[in-house]
C-alpha cells in the first residue's frame, strides 16, 4: 500500500501551521459531539421507538454515518492513497463488514464496554492509520503491519462502539432485529454517500501539484486529530 516512507517531511508552513490550529480548535469545540455521536433528538426516538420501522432506522443510521467524523476521519486515512476503485472497494468492504458485525453482535448480545474506552480506542485507529500514510512503521520498526487486517480490526472497534451506545438506549426488543438490520443499512448507505463526497473532493486534489507537496502534512493533522479524539475520550473516562 502507498505511503510516504520515502519522504523526508517538509519544513512547516505557516499555512500547514494554521490549518493544524483551526482543526485542533473544531476538535476542541466538538469534543462533546465526539463522546457521545448520537443527537439528543435521535436517541430519544430510540427509546420511545417500538415495532417495527425500517425507514426511520434506515435514516438514523445514515444520519450516524454522515455526522460521525471518527468514522470519516478513519475512511479519509485508508483512501487516502488509494488511487484504484477496487482497492478501494476492498478496504471498505473489510471495514463495513468489521463495523457490522459487532454492532449486530453487540446489541444482539448485549454484550459491551465502557464507551469512553472503545471511543479511544476508535481515536488510535485514526492515529494508526496517519502513522501507517507516513510510512513511521517502516521507518521506525522495519516492518509494515497488514493494512487490510488493520482495517478490519478497527472496523471491529468502530461498530462494537455504536452498539455499546444503542445498548445505552435500551432500546425496545419489538421489532428490535428488523430495526437493528435497518439501521445498519443505513449505516452502509451513509458511509457510500460519505466516501463518494471524500473521493470527488480527493480527486480533485490528486490532480494538483499540491498532493504530493501537502501529503505529510495533511497526514499530520489527521494523526493529531486521532490523539485529540483519544484525550477526549480518556478524559471522559476519568471524569466518569
Amino acid at each position: 500500500m502507498p505511503h510516504l516512507a520515502i519522504l523526508k517531511p517538509p519544513g512547516l508552513s505557516r499555512h500547514f501551521l494554521a490549518a493544524l490550529a483551526i482543526t485542533l480548535l473544531l476538535l476542541c469545540a466538538a469534543g462533546e459531539a465526539w463522546a457521545h455521536n448520537v443527537a439528543e433528538g435521535d436517541k430519544g426516538y430510540i427509546q420511545e421507538s417500538s415495532g417495527v420501522l425500517f425507514w426511520p432506522f434506515v435514516y438514523l443510521g445514515a444520519k450516524h454515518m454522515v455526522t460521525g467524523y471518527d468514522h470519516l476521519l478513519f475512511l479519509f486515512g485508508v483512501i487516502f492513497f488509494l488511487y484504484r476503485m477496487k482497492d478501494i472497494g476492498i478496504y471498505v468492504t473489510l471495514f463495513a463488514i468489521g463495523h457490522s458485525t459487532t454492532l449486530l453482535f453487540g446489541v444482539l448480545t448485549g454484550i459491551s464496554a465502557n464507551a469512553y474506552i472503545i471511543d479511544a480506542i476508535i481515536g488510535l485507529s485514526v492515529v494508526y492509520k496517519a502513522l501507517d500514510n507516513l510510512g513511521a512503521f517502516q521507518r521506525w520498526f522495519g516492518f509494515q503491519p497488514n493494512t487490510k487486517a488493520a482495517t478490519l480490526i478497527f472496523g471491529f472497534f468502530h461498530g462494537f462502539g455504536l452498539a455499546t451506545k444503542i445498548l445505552e438506549f435500551e432500546i425496545a426488543e419489538d421489532g428490535l432485529i428488523v430495526n437493528l438490520i435497518a439501521f445498519n443499512i443505513g449505516v452502509e448507505l451513509g458511509q457510500l454517500l460519505a466516501l463518494a463526497a471524500i473521493l470527488i473532493l480527493m480527486g480533485f486534489w490528486r490532480k494538483t501539484e499540491s498532493f504530493m507537496r501537502h501529503a505529510f502534512a495533511a497526514n499530520t493533522v489527521l494523526m493529531a486529530a486521532g490523539f485529540m479524539l483519544v484525550g477526549f475520550q480518556l478524559a471522559g473516562y476519568a471524569a466518569n
